[in-house]
């Protein structure tokens, strides 16, 4: 099959579908085209191993909040002076690679 025919085909059997199907072929489609999602489908997987320390740490955030509540992203960013709103902008906003030298 040639690919004008094979993406027909896809046509064809979308207008077969129940709206539920279609509804999930899209998600489907959606998820495959967008670049974020894609990046994390192919990502390594994490097989690093967790150290004493890292356990230990684990261990002791998960009974810290036995008894406190948990400390939101605005309190953190608050202790910096910073909003959400400049949080993210920062993120939208790309670093320099190297500090330019005065005059280039």
């Amino acid at each position: 099959m040639t690919y004008a025919e094979t993406k027909q085909h896809a046509h064809e059997l979308i207008e077969r579908m129940a709206p539920g199907q279609v509804i999930a072929v899209v998600t489907l489609l959606d998820a495959m085209l967008d670049p974020a999602s894609r990046a994390l489908a192919n990502a390594p997987f994490e097989d690093e191993p967790i150290s004493a320390e890292e356990t230990r740490a684990v261990a002791a955030s998960k009974e810290w909040l036995k008894d406190h509540d948990p400390i939101s992203n605005e309190e953190v960013l608050a202790e910096f002076g910073l909003s959400p709103k400049d949080f993210e902008r920062m993120g939208s906003t790309p670093l320099e690679t190297e500090p330019r030298a005065p005059g280039l």
